[in-house]
């Protein structure tokens, strides 16, 4: 089958879709985005979050041919050109990035919740972040750098 879509702002075709392709798998595998990473591929960690028409969403759990006709953003769709989103550099600045496995998904979540809750309690911030998993910090760093972004972006507006 064939899918077309729009990805971090341009359009793009797939060809020779298979049913049980996953939105993750076009991503990586046929697209070059390696920024959403595979690590479980049922939904649970969270590393593979990007955005569907606005949402997050897991995408090892959509399948390719549910994005017909629509957008999707990804890690690399957040920053502007070679500029950082605000919330990519807090988590480098606080040193919240570690492996980088589960970095893509906790920065388009964390993005996500800046969106709805521009300053966020630590109680939010833990709830917005609960299905992404880490092995690697600890999360402290991970909510520092979350509070960062959420006063720097508080200061630019």
């Amino acid at each position: 089958m064939r899918v077309t879509f729009t990805v971090n702002g341009s359009a793009e075709t797939v060809d020779d879709v298979w049913e049980g392709e996953s939105l993750l798998y076009v991503l990586r595998e046929r697209l070059g985005l390696p920024g959403s990473k595979n690590a479980c591929e049922q939904g649970e960690c969270g590393s593979c979050t990007v955005y569907l028409d606005g949402v997050t969403v897991c995408s090892c759990l959509v399948a390719a041919g549910q994005v017909q006709g629509r957008r999707v953003r990804t890690i690399e769709g957040l920053a502007d050109g070679e500029r950082l989103d605000p919330v990519q550099e807090a988590f480098v600045e606080c040193g919240a990035v570690q492996c980088g496995f589960c970095t893509p998904g906790l920065i388009v979540q964390t993005h996500d919740l800046l969106k709805r809750a521009p300053q966020p309690s630590d109680a939010e911030i833990r709830e917005a972040l609960a299905g992404n998993l880490c092995r690697c910090t600890g999360y402290e760093k991970i909510l520092e750098a979350v509070r960062l972004a959420a006063s720097r972006k508080a200061a630019a507006r």
